[in-house]
């Protein structure tokens, strides 16, 4: 965010910024769900509804994972919330006590962790590699679980590195932390947006295999609506309760215009739309490889999810955090440094978000390939 402040302030001075650095989709919400909250203007002002959101809403998300992954989730235990941070911040609070301990990747969204933080949390960041695809694995998780540690949080795909956790890796996971009577927190905002396998079956959701999985998810990516702040989680039965008093104390409801609108977004000719995303999404990310590959930056592992590619810039001879100063600087072009996603080997990385039009992807790849040209004569 800090360097999307500085991208802002250059631009005001009459720069064009090539913004490669936040992760927003460039698409928008489906045309349907605009349409539906422009009609929402014109009714009468909207109350609160339900703390775990318009049962309807509730209904179409049940019926999603029935359409997109072939799942039965009921509709009482989906909460809708205001955005994905709402519902992790519900279950922060609703599992963790105060000195607990916590296992979550590095690197990864760091928000993640300091949701933990916040409710007392001791976070134990677990070094990953290239190897694991910047993930945990069962070793990794039974070689770090204390007397004290509670769950885990994994996302997959994840920011920043756009990988996923191969789904019988994370059921090993889940099985463990489950004998250890502990709690898997999965964020998939990004699975809907993750490659499909060999037969075209999409990316599983740990919802498959384990149901007693808190899983997040989000209306922000695959359907574009980052700043209309709408999410979800699936929770067991049990839970249900706490997140409901929960989100009554925090927050009150999500957005009520944007939770009716949102219904809209389960149309068919949404659903196609926004599916159509994830091919131009690829082309893009193929794109941007061939790109970097050329520019002589090395991305040591090839995502297969988020709209996001890691970037080793070591080779320049410059950390993270000087790489993306200069070249907001220099070339114009915004990137965001390892620094915000770990501690550990992270000062090397930088994230670049493909999530522009690949217009702007081409300028500013342009850019940064005759800015580092200059720097290196």
């Amino acid at each position: 965010m800090e360097f999307s402040r500085k991208a802002t302030m250059l631009e005001a001075q009459g720069h064009h910024i090539i913004r490669l650095g936040v992760g927003e989709p460039d698409f928008g919400p489906p045309k349907a769900f605009v349409e539906a909250l422009k009609a929402t203007l014109d009714s009468p002002a909207k109350a609160y509804t339900n703390a775990m959101g318009l049962e309807a809403l509730r209904e179409k998300i049940s019926n999603f994972y029935k359409r997109m992954h072939g799942l039965e989730v009921p509709s009482n235990q989906i909460a809708v919330t205001s955005g994905a941070s709402a519902a992790l911040l519900m279950a922060c609070a609703a599992l963790v006590d105060e000195g607990d301990e916590v296992l979550i990747g590095d690197p990864s969204y760091p928000c993640n962790r300091e949701f933990m933080q916040s409710m007392g949390a001791k976070v134990k960041l677990i070094p990953t590699t290239p190897e694991s695809n910047y993930q945990l694995s069962l070793e990794m998780v039974k070689a770090n679980w204390g007397e004290n540690t509670k769950g885990i949080l994994i996302a997959t795909p994840s920011n920043p590195t756009g990988t996923s956790v191969d789904f019988n890796e994370l059921k090993t996971i889940c099985d463990f932390v489950k004998s250890k009577d502990g709690f898997r927190i999965i964020d998939e905002i990004y699975l809907n947006l993750a490659d499909r396998d060999s037969n075209g079956n999409p990316a599983q959701s740990i919802l498959e295999y384990d149901d007693g999985a808190i899983v997040i998810n989000s209306f922000s990516k695959f359907f574009g609506m980052t700043g209309y702040r709408l999410g979800w989680c699936v929770i067991p039965m049990e839970l249900a309760p706490y997140i409901e008093k929960l989100s009554q104390n925090y927050y009150i409801c999500a957005s009520t215009p944007v939770q009716i609108a949102a219904l809209e977004c389960f149309s068919d000719d949404a659903i196609n739309e926004c599916e159509g995303r994830r091919d131009i999404l690829l082309k893009r990310r193929e794109f941007v490889l061939k790109r970097l590959e050329e520019i002589g930056l090395d991305v040591p592992v090839k995502p297969n999810g988020a709209f996001y590619v890691y970037i080793d810039v070591s080779s320049t001879g410059m950390t993270g955090m000087e790489f993306c100063e200069a070249a907001l600087v220099d070339a114009h072009v915004s990137l965001t440094p390892g620094d915000d996603f770990g501690v550990y080997d992270t000062k090397k990385y930088v994230r670049l978000s493909y999530a522009s039009s690949i217009e702007e992807l081409e300028e500013g790849l342009h850019r940064l390939e005759k800015w580092l040209e200059f720097i290196s004569k």
